[in-house]
């Protein structure tokens, strides 16, 4: 599989831990990456390729604007995510995957691969892509 994955050169800025229910690492997870949007937006990048707010707005679930941009601003807070100027237009801001997001690509992989065994889905031609991806790597590895 051919991930397009957006990336900021350098190391993210390690910022202060949040307030969490319990010292879990699951729990981490969840209340980090806990709802659908987090997970699509990421899902977008990665494998669509997106990067603009306007991209992300077009997506096949229909995001309103408001949760848009709140997952937005808490997946940058997280460190999940970066910002950059667009350099043809100052106002326009590009999404980046951090070091700390593109580490959720095998954890993506993962959710996507577990929906196709248990659940209805569709694309298969991405799970059949991801199947033989995770099964080259693990060859490698070996």
């Amino acid at each position: 599989m051919q991930v397009k994955i957006c990336y900021r050169k350098g190391v993210a800025k390690k910022t202060p831990a949040p307030k969490r229910r319990s010292g879990c690492p699951l729990n981490a997870s969840v209340e980090t990456l806990g709802d659908r949007w987090s997970l699509l937006i990421l899902r977008d990048m990665m494998l669509r390729g997106f990067r603009t707010y306007k991209e992300f707005l077009g997506s096949y679930e229909g995001i309103a604007t408001n949760i848009l941009a709140d997952r937005l601003k808490k997946l940058i807070a997280h460190g999940i995510l970066a910002t950059e100027q667009d350099s043809t237009d100052g106002r326009k801001l590009i999404y980046l995957l951090t070091r700390k997001g593109i580490d959720l690509a095998p954890v993506l992989t993962e959710m996507v691969l577990w929906a196709a065994r248990h659940e209805e889905t569709e694309n298969q031609a991405l799970v059949l892509t991801m199947q033989k991806d995770k099964e080259h790597l693990s060859f490698e590895k070996n």
